[in-house]
């Protein structure tokens, strides 16, 4: 289906992560990877540039992290990035270079392209996000169903299954949340698009594309 690749949603230089996308059609298949991709990453981070506060969490010297924040491993901090008021990171989270991981924020086992801003009480849960991807306050990924089924990536197309009970959303780079969304699992969002502020979105929704609501999407008028 075009438009749901790796190639397609995202810029890869953008990420210090980007050889667990090493033979990945579809980013969601990197979710079960994370935790191991970081142990081993983490072992060959520069002792120059990063700290080691505890065995599996590494945060750039050059990075920000506030007090009252928690993290728990295996976590990366990128360089530049800023850690914020009580965030909350329970793991198997790689937050890239320049990015905001803001008050009362929740990230659990995802990864966050550099420049991606989660500022304002967000919950990003098995979900990649990517270069400059934004996230409106209050808005969240929802990463399981309700009836507790393996979640399935809806296009108009075909529906692909996953096969993962666990799979929030895909957000491809330059992506504008609106604040009070709800991405519901499986939402894969196409690069430079928009989401209106309290969407309830899912399936795929294309690159280019302004998301007004379920089945009112527009195409982005090229200046």
């Amino acid at each position: 289906m075009k438009g749901l690749t790796v190639k397609e949603l995202y810029t890869l230089e953008e990420t210090i992560a980007k050889e667990i996308f090493d033979g990945v059609t579809y980013p969601w298949e990197v979710l079960p990877k994370i935790h191991d991709f970081i142990l081993e990453l983490g072992k060959t981070l520069s002792e120059e540039e990063y700290d080691h506060p505890s065995e599996e969490v590494w945060i750039a010297k050059s990075a920000t992290v506030a007090p009252t924040a928690y993290i728990h491993g295996p976590a990366i901090i990128g360089k530049e990035a800023e850690v914020r008021h009580c965030a909350f990171i329970r793991g198997n989270a790689i937050v890239g270079e320049g990015a905001v991981v803001g008050n009362s924020t929740e990230l659990k086992n995802v990864i966050l392209f550099n420049k991606v801003q989660v500022p304002h009480y967000n919950y990003v849960g098995d979900s990649v996000l990517g270069y400059r991807s934004h996230m409106g306050a209050g808005s969240i990924t929802s990463n399981v169903k309700s009836d507790k089924k393996l979640v399935v990536v809806h296009t108009p197309e075909e529906e692909i299954e996953t096969g993962m009970k666990k799979f929030g959303a895909m957000l491809g780079d330059f992506v504008e949340v609106g604040c009070g969304s709800i991405l519901n699992p499986g939402a894969v969002i196409g690069a430079h698009t928009n989401i209106y502020p309290l969407s309830s979105v899912r399936g795929f929704v294309p690159a280019e594309s302004i998301y007004k609501k379920q089945g009112e999407i527009a195409e982005k008028v090229q200046q």
